[in-house]
């Protein structure tokens, strides 16, 4: 799966799993800059109910709700160039993703500024005219449940209560509350210092060389971080979305 983390993709990943033999693992290449946290439960759900152990390998990123898709997992695989992310909801504003959080902060500085400086308004109405006050109460609502999505993706992983508290304690500064932005990265030993299932590759494997060359091919086809192309394969469904 390359792509971002929106609803459609449920459907997606739905037919890749479709016949899948439950009794057997299941392998996950996952980049993605982040999506929906609700959407990304819903994958580790529909994922985790089609196999003995779910193993997500992160050759490039896995930001946000990717990170989120990671917290079901019972392995992760990373090399020491693979990134997790800050747990923060994306919304779509034209072409892009924006933070929730980042949403809410501009509204809250442009009001504190405008207060301030009430000829200021013409210029801050100008910058926020792509956001609405239905959309900033959403990005409200989806920070509110960041960390119910997290205890709910942990959850998938069959830890109990205590466990799932630990590593929720653990990883709320450095992929929560402490995260200046979107972009601050999490490497492999520090998601494994937060108590996630990390296992570090080794660059010079034969197992890392495969999956390397595998990454580079979704790359080619213009799929993330180049946005052209979103990617869902597997033995069962290939599918190859064109944007634009």
């Amino acid at each position: 799966m390359i792509d971002q983390v929106f609803p459609y993709a449920t459907t997606l990943v739905e037919e890749l799993l479709t016949g899948a033999d439950s009794s057997k693992p299941l392998h996950l290449l996952l980049s993605t800059p982040g999506g929906d946290g609700e959407v990304a439960v819903r994958l580790v759900r529909a994922m985790k109910a089609r196999c003995t152990e779910l193993t997500i390998i992160v050759p490039d990123m896995a930001k946000s709700a990717g990170t989120i898709m990671c917290l079901g997992a019972d392995r992760i695989i990373m090399a020491a160039g693979s990134d997790l992310g800050p747990i923060d909801p994306q919304m779509q504003i034209g072409g892009s993703l924006v933070g929730a959080r980042e949403i809410d902060q501009a509204l809250r500085d442009a009001e504190e500024r405008v207060a301030a400086e009430p000829n200021a308004f013409p210029l801050y109405a100008g910058l926020l005219s792509d956001v609405n006050m239905l959309m900033i109460e959403q990005a409200r609502s989806a920070t509110a449940r960041t960390y119910d999505l997290i205890d709910e993706a942990l959850t998938c992983r069959g830890l109990n209560e205590e466990a799932r508290k630990a590593i929720t304690e653990a990883i709320r500064g450095p992929l929560v509350d402490d995260a200046k932005n979107h972009a601050a990265t999490v490497g492999p030993e520090l998601a494994a210092k937060m108590g996630l299932p990390v296992e570090l590759a080794d660059p010079a494997s034969d197992s890392w060389h495969l999956i390397w060359s595998l990454w580079t091919r979704y790359f080619q086809l213009g799929a993330w971080p180049a946005a052209q192309n979103a990617v869902y394969e597997g033995q069962r469904a290939s599918q190859v979305l064109t944007r634009g």
